[in-house]
């Protein structure tokens, strides 16, 4: 486990450890703050939610910044709460070349593309393979190959018959 993973269900359990007592009592309506965190610049994170629950500020996403991650801590705390569930994931940024050697590979080897041409890239995460196939079902093996690859968070695929 690693120690971002470890930090994130750390805090979910601080979270929903202390929200327990609350819950039996009333249950809390959630507030989203999402658009004020935008407003104040957190625009690096992905898939980005932030709730006040009961008084504790939960928020959520993923980020290759570690920098945005912590921002956004701060800023729950300037806008006056003291009890912050930060659970925003950082992640690595996607290594490209890996990603676009490890799709050329997987094309070369899959017996049932023998015959294709491929022009493989990458960036960002973002996959895109060009080429020539013979079949029509090439297409299908070809980015059902591709999806499969670890790092690819987009696949774009511009295949035409030979």
């Amino acid at each position: 486990m690693t120690r971002t993973t470890l930090k994130a269900v750390l805090a979910a359990a601080i979270f929903i450890s202390t929200i327990t007592p609350v819950a039996s009592a009333a249950t809390p309506q959630a507030i989203d703050l999402t658009p004020q965190f935008v407003q104040a610049g957190i625009s690096n994170i992905d898939r980005l939610q932030v709730f006040e629950i009961g008084g504790i500020v939960v928020i959520r996403g993923r980020t290759n910044d570690r920098a945005q991650a912590i921002e956004a801590a701060r800023i729950a705390q300037t806008m006056g709460y003291a009890r912050v569930a930060n659970l925003v994931q950082t992640i690595e940024p996607p290594d490209d070349l890996a990603i676009a050697r490890r799709a050329e590979r997987e094309l070369t080897i899959h017996r049932s593309l023998d015959g294709c041409r491929f022009s493989v890239s990458s960036e960002g995460g973002v996959l895109s393979v060009a080429g020539l196939v013979q079949h029509e079902l090439q297409k299908d093996v070809a980015r059902q190959v591709l999806r499969s690859i670890d790092g690819v968070r987009e696949l774009r695929t511009d295949l035409q018959r030979n």
